[in-house]
């Protein structure tokens, strides 16, 4: 084929795929053909403020376009309209509270606020792709009421005098992926009488403490970074058919993971919980489960099942110093600190399938009024003292002791 005759074939087959919009496809519809009942995005920068833009939204809602910018507010913004998307620009756009008096940044609420009625609620909130900073005297960075399927995404939430992100009673669905919330005064994200909850990718650094489900259920915290929380990492109460799952947890001051205040039927599996001033605390918690888990350096209890807690399994977790073989530890002197678990008082509960290697003072610590019905069974014991032997009214059976520093 000649080439000139080549290029005029071509260019009359591209004319049909484009008129036919690729083989098998409908035309296209004439160019003056508008979709029907469409809204125009809202661009916040024709407007004098982001309130101002907030404000313009219809009543069956709309999304509101951040720019880039730095946008100093004195005041809450309030999004008081459902089925809404407020979206930056990412990080380039930065809201920041120069309050000092105590008030949120953003308040994410129905004009009647906690008074609102079941009916009237809220729903479909979304917060995503920007940044919101505070000041040690300012309130919450994000504050939502009584909103149901919030999602918030992609937000950094920092430096806030209280949470960075709290979840007041926003009962269906609440969401909240891939956000960083770091250097808040009060907790990370405070999630109170929620309900089927996700969190999931995010990052938590030096937040008093990083997370507090409080009254709430079904909590799906999964693949979370948490790390230098001047409090605890996670602190759960009240709270049932829930799990916390592929976080990490590193060197919070207080405890990793707390359970607390009448929880059952959780599950806390799968966690890196790593040089933290304390490991998992079970301090009123029934049926629920601690497996697959690595406990390593921790300075006291890596595991402690209290006086309040029963009905427990311990099934397959790793309790550790920093060992690396060839009798070389990775840790300096300074920092040889690797605890075991504590029974107190507690019953009902099975230990199996565990290993406990190097650790100080005991792999097992038996503390407080006698524990009892305790299995403690196919557990590898290496390097260790501890006080499983004196379990009462109790199964111990098929564990290995020995093992050298």
């Amino acid at each position: 084929m000649r080439p000139a005759l080549f290029l005029t074939v071509a260019a009359a087959a591209l004319l049909i795929l484009g008129a036919n919009n690729g083989p098998g496809s409908a035309p296209l519809p004439p160019n003056d053909t508008a979709l029907k009942k469409a809204r125009a995005p809202i661009d916040a920068a024709q407007f004098p403020s982001i309130q101002a833009a907030i404000d313009a939204l219809p009543s069956d809602g709309g999304i509101v376009l951040l720019p880039p910018g730095m946008f100093e507010i004195e005041v809450p913004l309030v999004l008081a309209r459902g089925d809404v998307t407020l979206q930056g620009s990412g990080p380039a756009t930065h809201i920041v509270n120069k309050n000092q008096s105590g008030r949120p940044a953003i308040v994410v609420s129905h004009p009647d606020g906690a008074m609102v009625k079941d009916k009237d609620q809220l729903w479909r909130v979304v917060l995503r792709d920007f940044r919101v900073t505070g000041n040690e005297k300012s309130g919450h960075g994000i504050e939502s009421l009584r909103i149901n399927e919030i999602f918030i995404h992609g937000v950094t939430s920092s430096y806030h005098g209280g949470d960075g992100i709290r979840l007041d009673r926003c009962y269906e669905d609440p969401r909240v992926s891939d956000c960083l919330v770091t250097y808040n005064k009060g907790t990370g994200l405070n999630l109170l009488g929620c309900h089927d909850i996700v969190v999931s990718a995010n990052q938590f650094e030096e937040n008093q403490d990083a997370l507090h489900c409080f009254d709430g259920f079904n909590l799906c915290m999964t693949g979370n970074c948490l790390d230098d929380h001047l409090g605890h990492g996670v602190v759960i109460e009240n709270t049932y058919g829930s799990v916390v799952s592929g976080n990490m947890i590193e060197e919070c001051n207080g405890t990793a993971i707390i359970l607390d205040r009448d929880c059952y039927g959780d599950t806390i599996s799968a966690n890196v919980v790593a040089h933290n001033g304390a490991g998992i605390d079970l301090r009123d918690a029934h049926g629920c489960a601690v497996s697959a888990n690595t406990l390593t350096i921790m300075k006291t209890d890596a595991l402690r099942i209290g006086a309040n807690s029963g009905r427990i399994t311990v099934t397959g977790n790793n309790f550790s110093n920093s060992f690396v073989g060839d009798g070389k530890l990775r840790r300096g002197t300074e920092d040889l600190a690797a605890a075991g678990m504590v029974l107190s008082g507690t019953s009902d509960v099975a230990v199996a399938g565990n290993l406990f290697s190097s650790l100080r003072p005991k792999a097992v610590a038996l503390d407080g009024p006698p524990s009892k019905r305790v299995v403690f069974a196919g557990n590898v014991l290496a390097d260790v003292e501890s006080d499983h032997g004196q379990l009462q009214e109790s199964v111990v059976e098929g564990n290995i002791s020995g093992g050298t520093p």
